[in-house]
């Protein structure tokens, strides 16, 4: 391995805390994570989507991408259709060797493992990760007449740390078994990217910056001064223009640019249907701009040159339904269809906060909904940000928020997703909806999570529980083997360093009750004993029956881990 490949390696395995792996299993999870980044703008846990290890099909990562969501459950297949009506499926696979050279026999293998994978009846043995990516893709083509604008693309990466050069037979072979994967009429499309190490280098640098955009806009004014704001233009760009800002460099929509929009695409509801009727009717397309609200997007970074406009680090906060709209409808886009668009630069967060209020208000969103989107994440990140050194967490609000910030570890930074799915399994009782059942709660935003009369302290504890119990698993200090109980161990914990009884959320005791549970966190033998101990009660409640993903989902293990670790009968407060 060449000196800046080990470099980049050594400073990934910092940030994520896997310093006592092995240099291959190391980079095995640095290739998952580089190529899943390419397709991907959040921050994801590595080890979710790693599956080498044995029986893995000669495949080392599996990273399933529904609805610009990275999911790994069949239960978030249902949530997305449940939330968004169809699906529009990227499957990411991977296989990495830490040797110079590209093996025709290994790339070969890699290429068996996919196709049997995507067999209709499988005959090799696949280990439990891969097995719940097989199961979670039979659930998506079972869902087949959902799909949005075509079938599922698929796209292999084989990673090396040598140099890809054309070699016209291995070429040859690999154009042969992706015209055979295609010939199964499963994909839109099948992509093979050879990587070695340039391209690793690439791929991480990339994951480390701001998203960042550069389009034409001529048709713009500029705003006068505006407190708080930096620069603001308003204007039309042609249609096809705008789905440069929209699109990721695997020609997917980006996903993260809608994070502070607080509904997401509504499918062909009325509204949208009456969009997709201008942009399908030749004669009606070009009364586009005057028909529609246009697009709001605020950006932290903004310079122009000329008629060239390039923005960093930037959301989409009004024009969602919109952007969708545009984007799967683009074969009937021509620079004729102009688009309303309002650039605001700013790093002014009441700003945008005023903005995201302001431009939603037309829509039919509670004021609870905007300030769980914006106040309340804004008081939480700095919260989670307000303790020292060991103990500091960082709650991401904005994708790739932390990228340009020298010093902070993955590892410590909270997604929107990972604390939602923390909190409701330690504090609401509920871990078997934090694993299946995320749209679920994503619904209680407002109400029973992020409300605002509740203390902040166990939303810290339960993300610094998440914290810590990846860390305890990626160090040896928890059998991996609990990893489909996770959040049962969040819970379990709560119970065992704080007790049955919980006071109210919103009470001034829980800030005691949560600093207990801190003090047992923050020491790592402590913590390491109270999760232990957790995984004991698991293993009580689960009576001799082996521990499997499909159990942990049942409220009735939930129901009989809470009885083991004591739990008062009148804590039964969590909804099944």
């Amino acid at each position: 391995m060449d000196r800046v490949t080990k470099a980049y390696l050594d400073a990934f395995r910092d940030e994520q805390s896997i310093e006592k792996l092995s240099e291959s299993d190391s980079f095995e999870l640095f290739a998952d994570y580089c190529v899943i980044s390419d397709s991907y703008d959040d921050e994801f846990n590595v080890t979710d989507v790693h599956t080498g290890g044995g029986d893995d099909l000669g495949i080392d990562g599996i990273g399933v991408i529904v609805n610009g969501s990275l999911i790994n459950s069949v239960e978030d297949v249902e949530g997305l259709l449940k939330v968004n009506g169809s699906l529009d499926v990227t499957f990411c696979f991977i296989q990495a060797k830490t040797t110079s050279g590209f093996s025709g026999e290994q790339i070969m293998t890699f290429f068996d493992g996919v196709d049997e994978f995507f067999a209709e009846s499988t005959a090799l043995p696949m280990n439990d990760s891969v097995t719940q990516a097989h199961d979670l893709m039979q659930e998506i083509y079972e869902n087949s007449l959902r799909f949005r604008r075509a079938k599922p693309q698929c796209r292999l990466s084989y990673v090396t740390t040598g140099q890809w050069t054309s070699d016209q037979y291995l070429e040859a072979k690999i154009a042969r078994r992706v015209t055979q994967l295609k010939s199964t009429g499963l994909f839109s499309d099948v992509t093979f990217h050879p990587m070695g190490a340039d391209e690793i280098h690439a791929s991480y640098l990339r994951s480390k910056n701001s998203v960042t955009t550069e389009f034409s806009f001529p048709s713009k004014v500029l705003l006068p001064d505006i407190a708080g704001v930096e620069e603001s233009y308003l204007g039309v760009i042609s249609a096809p223009e705008f789905i440069k800002i929209l699109s990721d460099s695997a020609g997917n929509i980006r996903k993260s640019l809608f994070n502070d929009n607080v509904r997401d695409f509504q499918e062909y509801n009325s509204v949208n249907a009456d969009i997709q009727r201008t942009l399908t009717d030749d004669s009606a397309k070009g009364r586009f701009v005057v028909l529609n609200n246009g697009v709001t997007i605020v950006a932290r970074e903004l310079t122009t040159t000329r008629d060239k406009v390039a923005i960093t680090d930037y959301q989409i906060v009004n024009g969602c339904q919109t952007s969708h709209v545009l984007f799967d409808q683009q074969e009937h886009l021509t620079d004729h269809v102009q688009v309303p668009l309002k650039i605001v630069a700013t790093q002014d967060e009441d700003v945008v906060n005023s903005i995201i209020t302001a431009t939603n208000r037309q829509t039919q969103v509670t004021n609870e909904d905007l300030y769980a989107l914006g106040t309340f994440a804004k008081k939480l990140e700095g919260f989670l940000s307000s303790y020292s050194d060991d103990q500091r967490l960082h709650y991401e609000r904005r994708s790739k928020q932390y990228n340009a910030v020298s010093g902070i570890k993955k590892v410590r930074i909270i997604t929107k997703s990972q604390q939602i799915r923390s909190f409701a399994a330690m504090f609401l009782d509920e871990p078997h909806r934090s694993i299946s059942y995320y749209a679920d709660l994503q619904t209680q935003v407002g109400s029973r999570i992020f409300n605002d009369e509740h203390k902040l302290d166990p939303y810290y504890v339960s993300a610094y529980a998440h914290f810590k119990l990846e860390f305890l698993f990626r160090n040896g200090g928890v059998p991996v083997k609990y990893k489909p109980a996770r959040y049962h161990l969040l819970m379990a914990l709560r119970y065992i360093a704080g007790g049955p009884e919980m006071p109210a959320l919103t009470a001034n005791k829980i800030e005691k009750y949560c600093g207990g549970i801190c003090e047992a966190l923050w020491d790592n033998t402590q913590a390491t004993d109270a999760f232990l101990k957790a995984a004991d009660a698991v293993e009580e409640a689960l009576g001799g029956t082996p521990l499997t993903l499909d159990i942990a989902k049942t409220r009735t293990f939930t129901d009989s881990l809470k009885q083991k670790l004591g739990a008062p009968s009148h804590h039964g407060t969590a909804r099944s």
